[in-house]
Parts: structure tokens; C-alpha cells; sequence
């Protein structure tokens, strides 16, 4: 029997439908195989990278150390409205809670406590060491130990550190603090780390400013040299990647200092009084210097890469139609050229940010980034918190960055190849 016009198309339409879905199976099967692929790969960034950063952010809300160790205590101060003076029960919960902890579990409580009333981390010490072998009634004990447990004030300081995630460090962080009247200041004398975080992008900035006008004039020598001269450049630029970051900022320190290279050398020409030396290490010049000859390198490579993919039958043109130097320059080059120059000072700030040897070498005591106090906060008074709030900052900071380079510019732009 004949095959009919509608069999036919019914018989296509099948074998389409076939298709398709061989082709989405077979779609599926490659993404598949891709991402196994990368699954190790994946699985180390997270494990060694993403992990450890997100556990350490956690760290500037997480607040459950104070109510792990003091139990019963955090039970009865969720029931005070925190302007009664305090009762029995308070003290004989806080009584229960010292003797029942550890003596580290009192000391880390201590130090915690420390962070919202000052003075009290030697108080509870202390009365950690004397209600120990005490009997009820508690309060009168308390008070004989320090008179300050009698005021609610020292009972406010404890109900504040009792919930599980606190906003204290990231305030903190930014010179704030929940006072009677909401979010407010702190004093001026204990005003610190605002100044840090305007201290590090004004340096971050200068920095990048610096690379960029030292490192788009030595690119373009770059893009137009050619044989040995242009190999010659490339290893010059290439040569610090060589040697250490450690080894090379010390190497600043010998050549800054008073008695160093360049003062001595100034000295010998006659441009300075050597009895007078330029004041060049141990201040804010030092770690300019020092961090532009660190980071020119990452300011040269993306312009240069950029510089070389740019063809010269255009400057040709524009200067075969009538346009002088400067002109061809700021209307067809640096145009051209500004994907370089983009990718160099994001990647240049950026790093920048987060630097801490350096000015921890050449730069004097108000010199110092955040990077500094985030080593500070973890490696020497032990308070993650602050750590990890100063890092949270800093790493919101690079973010509101990048959304703004994205917005201004498009991410896509910055290509260096």
C-alpha cells in the first residue's frame, strides 16, 4: 500500500522528535563528562579556598562562646529586662556556670567579655577563682569581690554577649557602636580602624595612579621595540618575579635608609647636605616606592599584551588623514589601549589592598594597612572576630569595586590578550 502525504509527515515529525532528544541526551552526556572533569579541580578551590575564607567570615557574627560556656546564666538573663538590680537567681546561675567551666572556658569568656565592658575580664577571673569553693547566697560573695556585679550595668555587659551572632565586630570595625541611642560613634580616642581603611585605599590608590603613569610609558617602549631590545625589556619586567617579596622589600630598606644608596648617591652629586638626609624609609614615600616597584610588573604585562594587538595601520591612517602625534594618541591609541590599562589598575589595587610585609617594613607606625591589624587581631590578642570583620570589609570593599568597574566599564572589556 501506497505511503500517504500525512504518513509522511508524521514519520518525519517522529524522526525529529528522535533526534531532539538524541541530541539532548548526547548534550547532557558532554556536560557531564566536562564536569567530572573539573570536579577535582572544583573540589580542591573549595575545599582549600572557598571553605577556609567562608568559616573566617563567619567569625565576625559568630558570638556563641559566651553562651556555650554560660548556660544556665544566658537562660536567666533572657528573662531580665536588664534595668532590675539583679537577684539571687542571676548570681547563682552565674555561680553554677564558673564552677561547672573549665579554667580556659573562663578565660576565653573573659576575653570575650572584655570587648563590651573594660576591666571586666580581671573581674570575672577573679571571681571565677573565689566562687568556687563558695555556698549559697551568692550575691553578698559576689559583691565582696567586686562591687560592680551589684550594678546592672555588668549584668547589661554579659546580656549583650549572649546571643549566637552579634553585629559588635563589624561595628566595631568601623568605629561604631550600639549605644542608648542606637548605632553611634565610639570615642575618639578609641576611634582606630576607619582611619586604617581610608589610610589603605588612599595608599591603594596612589599606588595604582603611580603604576599607571610609570607603567603605560614603559609598555608602549615595549610594543614598539623589536628583537633583543624588546627581549631585553621583557626580562627587566620579569626579573622581580624572581626573586622574593620578602628579599626585595629589605632590599628597599638598604637602599631608603639614611646611610643608604640613594641618599649616599645624592649626597656624592651634591644635591642634598649629607648631614641632612632625605627622610625616605619608615614613612608614608618609603611604601609608595617600595609597593610601586612591587606592582609595576602586574601594570606593564596586561598594557603590553594589550598594546601588542594593536595594529599600526591605524596610526598610520590617522596621521595620513592629517592628525598630529598627540592627537592619533589621545583619539586612537589610548583608546585602544584601555583595556590594558583598566585590567593593570584593578588587578594592581587589588593586590594592593592586601598588602602587609611592605609597609610592615618600610613604613612607620602610621603607615600600616588593614592587612597589618588583620594579622595583629588573629596572630597576637587572638580575636577572630575583629579579624575576620576587618577581612568581611575589606572583601565587601573589593566587591562593591567590582560592581562598579562592571557597571562603568563591563567586566568583558577586560581582556589582556
Amino acid at each position: 500500500m501506497a505511503i500517504t502525504l500525512s504518513d509522511e509527515v508524521v514519520k518525519n515529525a517522529i524522526d525529529t522528535a528522535a533526534l531532539t532528544r538524541r541530541l539532548r541526551i548526547l548534550k547532557r552526556r558532554s556536560r557531564f563528562k566536562a564536569l567530572l572533569l573539573v570536579a577535582p579541580l572544583m573540589l580542591f578551590l573549595i575545599s582549600v579556598f572557598v571553605l577556609p575564607i567562608g568559616l573566617l567570615l563567619t567569625r565576625s557574627v559568630d558570638n556563641r562562646d559566651v553562651s556555650l560556656a554560660l548556660p544556665s546564666t544566658a537562660e536567666v538573663l533572657s528573662a531580665w529586662n536588664g534595668t532590675d538590680q539583679p537577684d539571687e537567681a542571676l548570681f547563682a546561675a552565674l555561680a553554677s556556670d564558673l564552677k561547672f567551666s573549665s579554667r580556659e572556658q573562663v578565660a576565653e569568656v573573659a576575653k570575650r567579655l572584655n570587648n563590651y565592658e573594660s576591666g571586666i575580664r580581671s573581674s570575672l577571673l577573679k571571681t571565677a577563682r573565689t566562687i568556687r569553693n563558695a555556698e549559697p547566697p551568692y550575691q553578698p560573695k559576689f559583691a565582696e569581690i567586686d562591687k560592680r556585679w551589684a550594678a546592672p550595668e555588668r549584668w547589661n555587659a554579659l546580656k549583650q554577649a549572649m546571643p549566637a551572632t552579634t553585629d559588635f565586630y563589624l561595628l566595631a570595625a568601623l568605629d561604631l557602636q550600639r549605644g542608648e541611642n542606637g548605632i553611634e560613634s565610639v570615642s575618639p580616642e578609641n576611634a582606630v580602624h576607619f582611619d586604617v581603611l581610608v589610610r589603605t585605599f588612599a595608599v591603594s590608590i596612589s599606588v595604582t595612579i603611580l603604576c599607571v603613569l610609570l607603567g603605560y610609558p614603559l609598555a608602549a617602549l615595549m610594543a614598539r621595540s623589536r628583537g633583543w631590545v624588546a627581549n631585553m625589556l621583557l626580562t627587566l619586567v620579569l626579573l622581580p618575579f624572581w626573586t622574593s617579596l620578602l628579599v626585595r622589600t629589605s632590599a628597599w630598606v638598604v637602599l631608603l635608609q639614611s646611610r643608604g644608596v640613594v641618599n649616599s648617591g645624592l649626597a656624592w652629586l651634591g644635591l642634598i647636605d649629607p648631614a641632612q638626609p632625605l627622610e625616605l624609609i619608615y614613612n608614608r614615600v618609603g611604601v609608595l616606592i617600595a609597593m610601586t616597584h612591587i606592582l609595576l610588573p602586574f601594570m606593564v604585562l596586561p598594557i603590553y599584551s594589550v598594546m601588542k594587538t594593536i595594529p599600526p595601520v591605524y596610526l598610520r591612517a590617522a596621521a595620513s588623514l592629517g592628525a598630529p602625534p598627540l592627537s592619533t594618541f589621545w583619539r586612537v591609541y589610548l583608546p585602544m589601549s584601555m583595556p590594558g590599562v583598566s585590567a593593570g589598575g584593578l588587578l594592581v589595587f587589588i593586590l594592593a589592598l592586601g598588602y602587609y610585609i611592605t609597609p610592615a617594613l618600610v613604613g612607620g607606625p602610621r603607615d600600616q594597612m588593614v592587612s597589618y591589624f588583620i594579622a595583629y587581631y588573629a596572630n597576637q590578642v587572638t580575636n577572630w572576630g575583629m579579624a575576620a570583620a576587618l577581612s568581611a570589609i575589606l572583601l565587601v570593599a573589593v566587591l562593591i569595586l567590582y560592581a562598579i568597574y562592571n557597571r562603568l566599564i563591563g567586566i568583558d572589556r577586560l581582556r589582556i590578550g
